[in-house]
């Protein structure tokens, strides 16, 4: 009796493994090779100033409103929840040094790029996907222009711009309403809340929360631009476009966290 015959084959399964690899890390290749490009035409002349002051204008008003109600409404409701288990032990007076380490470390950047992800990222990701499949793009080229220093370097820019500073904004709106919730319920005062705040923060927290911003700027912007510049498909491709820049954003975005949460840990 032959035992080759008892052996199972599956030469389906493994070439469509082997295709998915190949698929993947094609994948890789080109995300890098976008982002090469980026660094290769952003910071060389002719720079497109205006068109970048325009999409720092867009990106901080589609995301100024919500961010502005979700700030406040994070300050609120993390110093309310942290009450009960500070007064267990009688450190209510703790509270504000609390709030201002989880806001200021953690979640002004995070909720920020979050949000920014869902609002600028798919809003990026349609548009240039629209561009793309009516042959905007590829007209912009055909008649001698840069579309991608234009559409690309100029909206990766902005974000990487903006997000610092709306994270900055996000961060002193949740600590105003934290300190509604603390003046209260213990009647602080304005000026000895600030002082509780800032007195357990470093150089070190400014500067990684800084870093944070920049990085999720950065990487909602390259993201939403590749996914809307590499779109096809027709108007299917520019719904996939919008849905994958927000997924995949804000799956980075959280890599980026734990990675950038490690590295400052070690200098504090």
């Amino acid at each position: 009796m032959d035992n080759t015959q008892s052996i199972p084959r599956h030469p389906k399964r493994f070439s469509k493994l082997k295709q998915s690899l190949s698929d993947f890390f094609l994948t890789l290749y080109k995300i890098n090779q976008f982002i090469l490009r980026f660094f290769r035409e952003a910071f060389v002349p002719p720079f497109e100033l205006k068109e970048v002051v325009r999409q720092c204008y867009e990106v901080g008003v589609r995301s100024f409103t919500l961010i502005s109600v979700t700030g406040f409404i994070v300050g609120v409701i993390f110093t309310k929840q942290s009450r009960p288990s500070l007064s267990q032990f009688g450190a209510e007076s703790w509270l504000p040094s609390l709030v201002s380490i989880a806001i200021m470390r953690a979640l002004a950047p995070l909720v920020t790029a979050l949000i920014a992800s869902g609002k600028v990222g798919s809003s990026i990701g349609a548009e240039l996907g629209s561009m793309r499949v009516t042959e905007q793009i590829d007209a912009m080229e055909v008649s001698g222009t840069k579309p991608f220093k234009y559409l690309v370097c100029t909206r990766v820019l902005a974000t990487t711009l903006t997000i610092p500073i709306l994270s900055t904004y996000t961060g002193f709106v949740a600590l105003f309403g934290g300190y509604l919730n603390v003046t209260q319920n213990e009647g602080t005062t304005w000026t000895t809340f600030i002082q509780e705040v800032f007195e357990p923060l470093t150089f070190t927290d400014f500067v990684a929360s800084l870093i944070k911003s920049i990085v999720f700027g950065f990487t909602i912007g390259i993201v939403g631009c590749y996914q809307g510049y590499n779109s096809n498909k027709g108007t299917e491709g520019v719904g996939k476009a919008a849905n994958g820049a927000v997924i995949t954003a804000m799956f980075l975005v959280f890599i980026e966290e734990v990675i950038i949460v490690q590295i400052t840990g070690w200098f504090r």
